[in-house]
């Protein structure tokens, strides 16, 4: 948890294998947000192939096209699935930006995606449409259960290429071993 706090905002979540939700099962989410209120995430590993950035930028009317720059684009989560966040680094930013930890920020606004096609905006980033959203408690709740571990975030692990290594690489930082993990949660 975030010192002091007991809030994971800026952490990492790992779904454990007893998670089988379709929209979570081997997940990585960058937790954006949470506090007492609820807790936001976006998904790092389910790219999107229904849409390329070029497409996107042509349906928003954004040039130039084609662009100087491009982000690669996820499936952020199963809330609100025609919404769109840049999570990046956090060298580029606006007033609309919000900080994700030290070296990361979340911009929902299409200034970032101009940018970006300019061939500027921040040095990594990825878009992504929907995210991942918890009420109150119930984060909390699923942590408690053994569905989530969490880790401290990295670029390698938030904007690696390899986008189907990434739950693995996720669980290596941790230095665990996913065939030794058991699908099954335990209490003492």
């Amino acid at each position: 948890m975030v010192q002091g706090t007991g809030y994971l905002s800026g952490q990492m979540l790992i779904a454990m294998p007893s998670l089988q939700s379709p929209s979570f099962a081997r997940t990585v989410i960058c937790l954006v947000a949470h506090s007492a209120e609820g807790a936001m995430g976006i998904v790092v590993n389910k790219p999107l192939e229904t849409l390329s950035f070029d497409e996107l930028l042509k349906q928003l009317d954004l040039s130039p096209l084609p662009p100087q720059r491009r982000l690669p684009m996820f499936q952020g989560g199963p809330v609100e699935g025609g919404r769109g966040f840049v999570l990046h680094t956090a060298d580029w930013s606006s007033d609309q930006s919000l900080p994700v930890g030290r070296d990361f920020a979340l911009t929902a606004s299409v200034d970032i995606l101009k940018a970006i096609a300019g061939g500027g905006g921040p040095r990594q980033g990825m878009l992504a449409l929907g995210y991942a959203g918890w009420g109150p408690g119930q984060l909390e709740e699923e942590i408690q259960a053994n569905a989530w571990l969490s880790v401290s975030p990295d670029e390698a692990l938030l904007f690696g290429g390899d986008d189907g290594r990434k739950w693995r690489a996720a669980l290596a930082k941790l230095k665990i071993d996913p065939l030794l993990l058991s699908g099954a949660a335990g209490h003492a």
